[in-house]
C-alpha cells in the first residue's frame, strides 16, 4: 500500500492539462468488443482503473497494441469465451467497477456474458437493477450465483423493444445502448443519461456503423445492425479532473491555467464555482482560475444560505462535491452540500473537521460547510482514502493545510487520477510517494 507525504501551504501556479476521460474510457474500451475489426482510440488515460480493463481484455483474447502515450488500438477477432466463466476472469471483474461495462457488448456479439457482482469505490450502494431491466426487456435472461456472487445471462436473440428506465444511470444507459445497437428491431429508451461521457460513446459507435437518434437527449432510438465495424475516436477531457484541478487552483493556486478543458462539456459546474465565489476565465478552450485572497458564497434570491446537489447531467455531478466542500471551508459564508446519489460518501469529511475545517454532518446525504474565509488554515493529518473523491479531496485539502500530511491507500486517488504527484509537483507542490 503506497502513502502520499504533502508539505502543505506552498503556492502552485502555471498550466496543467487534463488527463483523458476515465468514465468515457471505461465505456468506450468496453464497445470495442461489438466488432471483430480493429478500433483505434487515442487520448486514453492512464490510471489503474483503465489499465486494469485493459490488460483484463487482452487476457479475454483482445489484440492490444499500444501506437504511443494514450493510444490504443483493440481488436477482439477472437474472444476466449470459455475464460469468461473462469476463476481468474471473475476475481478481476469483482476488483473493477467497469467490468459491468462488458455485460452489453458480449450479449449482443455473443449471447452471453458472466459478471462477478464488480467492486470499485465504497461509497454506498451503487445498484446494478436499471443494467439488467434493459437487458431483460431486449430478451435476455440471466440467473444469480449468490454463492459465488455471480451472474450468467444469456440470449439467443437480442430483439428491439421500448424501455422506461427507472433512473437515468449513466453506466446502466451505456451498458443497454451497445446492447441493442446488435438488437433484433428497434429500441427506444427512455430516460436514458444524456451525460458527455454517454453521448461520446454514442458518437463512436455511429462511426463503427450504429444507427442511434436522439443523441444528447434523454430519449434514444436504435435501430439494429448485424455487424459493426473499426472505426477511430479520441476520448474528451476528463471534467471532473478539470474541476479538481479548479478547486486546486481556488484554495492554493496563484494563477493555473488547466488547458483543452472542452468548455461545453462541463455542463453546470463552472456555475457551482462561481455560487462559491471562484473566478473562472475562459481564454479559449482554456480555464485559468486567478488567485484568490478572499472569495464570498453567493445567496439565493430571498437571503437562504446557498445548496449545492448533484443531478443528473447536465446538472452537478456527484463526483465534483468532495473536491467543492474543501473549497467551501476557505471561503466566507456557508453552504449545504446535499450528495443524493451515495450513501456513504461524505463520511470521509470527519478526516477534514479533524483538520480543523467547520463542517457539520448533517445526515449520510448532507454536510453543512461554514467557511472561514482564510481566517483559519486547516492543519496536516494523517489520513487513508476511501475513494477516488475523498482522495483528491484530502489531497486538495492537505495542500493547503499548515505542516506535512500524510494520505495512505493512496491506490484509490490512482485508479482516476493520472501520475497525479509528479503533476502537481510541476506546479509547485511538494508530495512524494512511499510504498
Amino acid at each position: 500500500m503506497a502513502s502520499l507525504i504533502i508539505e502543505g501551504g506552498h503556492p502552485l501556479s502555471g498550466t496543467i492539462t487534463p488527463q483523458g476521460a476515465k468514465n468515457e474510457a471505461l465505456q468506450v474500451i468496453c464497445a470495442t468488443l461489438l466488432t471483430a475489426e480493429p478500433v483505434r482510440i487515442c487520448n486514453v488515460p492512464d490510471i489503474a482503473d483503465v489499465n486494469n480493463l485493459i490488460t483484463l481484455l487482452a487476457d479475454m483474447g483482445v489484440s492490444v497494441t499500444k501506437h504511443a502515450i494514450g493510444d490504443y488500438t483493440f481488436q477482439a477477432a477472437h474472444i476466449n469465451l470459455s475464460y469468461l466463466r473462469s476463476k481468474d476472469y471473475l476475481e478481476r471483474c469483482a476488483r473493477l467497477r467497469g467490468s459491468i461495462l462488458l455485460t452489453g457488448p458480449l450479449l449482443a456479439r455473443f449471447g452471453q456474458a458472466a459478471i462477478a457482482r464488480p467492486g470499485g469505490d465504497k461509497i454506498g450502494r451503487r445498484r446494478l437493477d436499471t443494467h439488467f431491466f434493459g437487458f431483460e426487456k431486449l430478451g435476455a435472461f440471466y440467473c444469480y450465483d449468490e454463492a459465488a456472487s455471480i451472474y450468467c445471462l444469456q440470449a439467443d436473440k437480442l430483439k428491439g423493444t421500448y424501455m422506461l428506465l427507472d433512473e437515468a444511470s449513466v453506466t446502466g444507459t451505456a451498458n443497454i445502448i451497445m446492447a441493442a445497437v446488435m438488437a433484433e428491431g428497434t429500441t427506444t429508451i427512455y430516460n436514458a443519461a444524456c451525460e458527455p461521457y454517454v453521448q461520446q460513446l454514442c458518437k463512436l459507435l455511429c462511426a463503427m456503423g450504429a444507427k442511434i437518434e436522439g443523441i444528447a437527449s434523454n430519449l434514444l432510438t436504435i435501430e439494429g445492425v448485424s455487424t459493426l465495424k473499426g472505426a477511430t475516436h479520441r476520448i474528451l477531457p476528463d471534467m471532473i479532473e478539470v474541476g479538481s484541478f479548479a478547486a486546486i487552483a481556488a484554495t492554493v493556486g496563484e494563477g493555473i491555467t488547466i488547458k483543452d478543458v472542452a468548455w461545453p462539456q462541463l455542463g453546470i459546474m463552472p456555475e457551482a464555482f462561481r455560487r462559491l465565489g471562484i473566478t473562472l476565465e475562459q481564454r479559449g478552450e482554456d480555464m485559468f482560475i486567478p488567485r484568490h485572497d478572499h472569495y464570498q458564497v453567493e445567496t439565493f434570491l430571498d437571503g437562504s444560505f446557498m445548496t449545492l446537489a448533484d443531478a443528473p447531467w447536465p446538472g452537478l455531478s456527484p463526483d465534483m462535491l468532495s473536491a467543492l466542500i474543501v473549497v467551501a471551508t476557505q471561503a466566507k459564508g456557508s453552504v449545504l452540500i446535499h450528495q443524493k446519489m451515495f450513501e456513504s460518501r461524505l463520511y470521509f469529511t470527519d478526516k477534514l473537521i479533524e483538520m480543523g475545517a467547520q463542517i457539520i454532518l448533517c445526515d449520510p446525504h448532507r454536510a453543512v460547510v461554514v467557511g472561514h474565509d482564510r481566517q483559519l488554515q486547516l492543519h496536516a493529518r494523517r489520513m487513508a482514502s476511501p475513494d477516488i473523491r475523498a482522495g483528491i479531496a484530502m489531497l486538495i485539502a492537505a495542500l493547503g493545510a499548515e505542516g506535512t500530511s500524510v494520505i495512505e491507500n493512496v491506490e484509490q486517488i490512482d485508479r482516476g487520477y493520472e501520475h497525479i504527484e509528479q503533476r502537481l509537483n510541476a506546479l509547485g507542490a511538494r508530495i512524494t510517494r512511499e510504498d
